[in-house]
């Protein structure tokens, strides 16, 4: 029972450790750049992370239980998904698409209102009714998906370590739901966290929060551009030689 305990809670811290990852941080701030209401921004880092724990469940179920194998090719492959990701997402938050995807198809409520922005800070402002509802199919499908692509890029180094450590196939299934969870936590705090200097001066400081959202895209291009140079050419996934440890 102690050794249970043990392998649950080093899941969970190691899963809230794993949402800190730089390409996760990066993802999730140039999303939640346009979000102001900080229980939105929470439900965001949420839909993250269920998105990143069904890739993981998945691939990671299919490598512990079959044997699969992946070719260094094939894993390099899944982790350029997550370059050109942050690149995608750095484009449309500069050339203003991700604000107008945002208000076309978010709910009316995630936007900023008369409302001062204490209110949102203390998220006395949100409406009740189901999180689809409250933050429209844009910011519902936009992290799920992110977070889908960002667990492919991580699902082959978690299945292995678990792999190496826990003998019971079953029991190692069941660690990488409760990482799951510990991933969607720490995704959760961060987003929320991320949301509030955007949430405060949305209002007050209109020119701070546009700056900070150009900042943003900017990280999101640049740090996608460098991610698929290294993944392209630095281990080789464009070259005849592609090298792959999962990482």
């Amino acid at each position: 029972m102690l050794t249970a305990l043990t392998i649950v809670l080093i899941g969970f811290v190691l899963g809230m450790r794993h949402a800190t990852d730089p390409d996760h941080v990066v993802a999730v701030t140039t999303i939640v750049s346009k979000q102001q209401n900080i229980r939105n921004a929470a439900l965001i880092g949420i839909l993250w992370g269920l998105g990143h724990t069904l890739t993981i469940f998945a691939v990671g179920a299919a490598l512990i239980l079959f044997k699969v194998t992946i070719p260094p090719r094939l894993g390099l492959a899944m982790e350029l998904a997550v370059g050109l990701m942050l690149v995608l997402l750095g484009v449309l938050s500069l050339t203003g698409i991700l604000g107008r995807l945002t208000a076309r198809f978010g709910s009316p409520h995630s936007a900023v209102t008369s409302d001062s922005s204490s209110a949102y800070l203390n998220g006395i402002s949100a409406p009740n009714g189901g999180f689809a509802q409250r933050l429209g199919r844009f910011q519902v499908f936009r992290p799920l998906l992110v977070g889908i692509v960002h667990g492919l890029a991580g699902s082959a180094a978690v299945a292995l370590l678990v792999l190496t450590t826990i003998g019971n196939p079953y029991a190692a299934i069941a660690y990488l739901l409760v990482f799951g969870a510990g991933t969607m936590a720490g995704m959760m705090l961060i987003t929320a966290t991320i949301a509030l200097p955007f949430a405060y001066t949305g209002r007050r400081f209109v020119g701070w929060n546009r700056g900070m959202g150009v900042f943003s895209g900017v990280v999101s291009l640049a740090f996608g551009v460098l991610l698929t140079y290294r993944i392209g050419f630095v281990d080789g996934l464009f070259t005849n030689h592609p090298h792959w440890t999962p990482k």
